[in-house]
């Protein structure tokens, strides 16, 4: 339920902005759009590690079912929504950043209650099922988010509400704790120092990607180089902390167990990939392929998470087949196959064409998901089993935190990497696209150099946005079958697909570079190591 709501948005937000009465492609709701996309993930990073370590102090059941009920609290005022307009936007992007507080105490200690609870024959299985819950969740969001949005936008909200009433009664009825309980105080100071930091470079990379004085990005604006500079000045000052201190939030003595470390690592550099992936294929789908097939823009939110029903599938499947492997022969050679396999993915995607033939692109995304979950289950189970019972909470939390930090950050990098891409040559395709269409030339120029961001999101909502950019037919001085070929269906998706493309190669090129370097780390992580042996 929790990594369902990381990415039921991506999916519902056309749904949403509509049902709150905004524009998304008018520039000053662009940091609304920014923020109920990433606002979750953001809050879920910066506190999953606090609240694991709090759970190992006070009792990981305690602060998972405590999760269950903010959790279920925030999604009843999401869908109660009473406002329109931008204030409505900022309710929901406050309840958004709550919602993401109860998902972090779930995330934090759902892996280390499960890894207390089985002996480390079994737990691969056990973990690599919760592991196909948590990422199979983020993609069963974008079907789910299709099917929703159709009816009605608060429905996307409101299907939480009965799974975390039952989690919850659930939870406090039939959850034992029988973890071992951590004597220590909280680090304050270690936590104050981490969600300052880690906030201050997130938030930088949000405003990063929005337009700013005219460029197409806003790296260059005070906010981003204010953020930045926060954020490395609190960091360092985290980590001087956390070796310091009797008892630190952040156990960096952790990373000196090798399995820990390069698995830790290996699953960043995966989670930036994967989050990289599901945003690229959903513009992809939205923008492109489904209105080229003649799909209406109202029903690409629905039929695109129908299309990667073979990722999920590919996922589901291959996580607790190779969890229950893992048991038996240990994480190094799966999970690094598993990263292979799932970057060999995106070198094919890389040659598939914009328009493409489905069954190449669904084989291709099946791949992507049997990789992701060859990896990804037993990786998490070598890194619990590489850490201390008594420890599991604050690792549990490294890792969720690692795999929401690198949702984060990928839609910052790769949209950053697209629009550098676009940038070269969608300007060009559209002012020759309008012109060859009647559209005058200033006009043309006047479009042709807006931020390409516009575009972008444009594509990723399943919007055709030349009917506003170009006002009126009155304005754009065009004929009736001119007006009619701007604004259907298949002018803008044909015109964008080229550029696109062009950042995808760009995109799909770093993905690979990254899955390459997590499957070196995964197989540098050594033998088969389960620290309850070595006590």
């Amino acid at each position: 339920m929790a990594t369902i709501n990381s990415s039921i948005i991506l999916i519902s937000l056309p749904a949403i902005f509509r049902g709150v009465g905004i524009n998304p492609l008018a520039p000053s709701n662009v940091g609304y759009l920014l923020w109920l996309l990433q606002g979750y993930m953001l809050v879920t990073a910066v506190l999953v590690i606090s609240l694991g370590r709090i759970g190992d102090i006070f009792g990981r059941v305690r602060i998972y079912n405590l999760g269950f009920t903010v959790f279920s609290i925030a999604s009843v005022f999401l869908a109660l929504d009473p406002y329109h307009s931008g204030k409505g936007a900022m309710w929901l992007v406050i309840w958004r950043l709550l919602q993401g507080v109860g998902g972090a105490m779930l995330f934090a200690n759902s892996s280390a209650i499960i890894a207390d609870a089985f002996p480390a024959t079994q737990r691969g299985l056990a973990i690599g099922i919760n592991q196909v819950a948590a990422i199979g969740g983020s993609f069963i969001g974008l079907i789910l988010g299709g099917l929703l949005s159709i009816g009605d936008w608060r429905l996307v909200f409101w299907v939480s509400v009965p799974f975390g009433i039952i989690g919850t009664i659930w939870g406090y009825l039939s959850l034992v704790d029988n973890g071992k309980r951590l004597k220590a105080t909280i680090d304050w100071w270690g936590n104050l120092t981490f969600a300052i930091g880690l906030t201050s470079l997130l938030v930088a990379m949000i405003y990063g990607i929005q337009p700013y004085a005219g460029s197409s990005m806003g790296w260059s604006s005070p906010k981003v180089i204010c953020g930045f500079a926060i954020a490395i000045v609190f960091l360092i000052a985290f980590i001087y902390i956390e070796l310091h201190v009797e008892h630190p939030m952040f156990n960096l003595h952790l990373f000196r167990i090798r399995a820990f470390s390069m698995g830790s690592n290996a699953g960043l550099l995966a989670a930036i990939a994967r989050g990289g992936l599901q945003f690229m294929l959903i513009i992809w789908l939205q923008g492109i392929w489904l209105p080229l097939h003649g799909y209406a823009y109202d029903a690409t939110p629905l039929w695109a998470g129908i299309y990667l029903l073979p990722l999920t599938a590919g996922f589901l499947i291959a996580g607790p087949i190779s969890g229950w492997i893992s048991d038996r022969v240990g994480a190094r050679v799966l999970s690094t196959a598993g990263l292979c396999l799932f970057g060999s993915s995106f070198l094919g995607l890389m040659f598939t064409p914009t328009n493409f033939h489905y069954i190449w692109f669904g084989g291709l995304v099946l791949l992507n998901g049997i990789g992701g979950g060859m990896f990804s289950a037993p990786n998490q189970t070598a890194v619990m089993n590489s850490v201390p019972a008594e420890n599991r909470g604050s690792a549990g939390g490294i890792q969720a935190a690692f795999m929401n930090s690198g949702m984060v950050l990928s839609i910052g990098v790769f949209f950053s990497l697209m629009i550098v891409g676009l940038s070269h040559t969608l300007p060009k395709s559209l002012f020759t696209g309008l012109t060859s269409h009647g559209v005058s030339l200033a006009q043309a120029h006047s479009i042709a150099n807006l931020p390409v961001v516009g575009s972008l999101f444009a594509s990723f909502l399943g919007y055709n946005p030349l009917q506003s950019l170009l006002g009126s037919q009155a304005n754009a001085h065009v004929s009736n079958a001119q007006w009619s070929t701007l604004t259907g269906k298949h002018f803008f998706p044909n015109l964008i697909a080229q550029p696109f493309h062009h950042g995808l190669l760009i995109v799909f090129g770093m993905a690979l570079a990254m899955s390459l370097l997590g499957a070196l780390l995964s197989a540098l992580r050594g033998e088969r190591y389960v620290h309850e042996t070595h006590h």
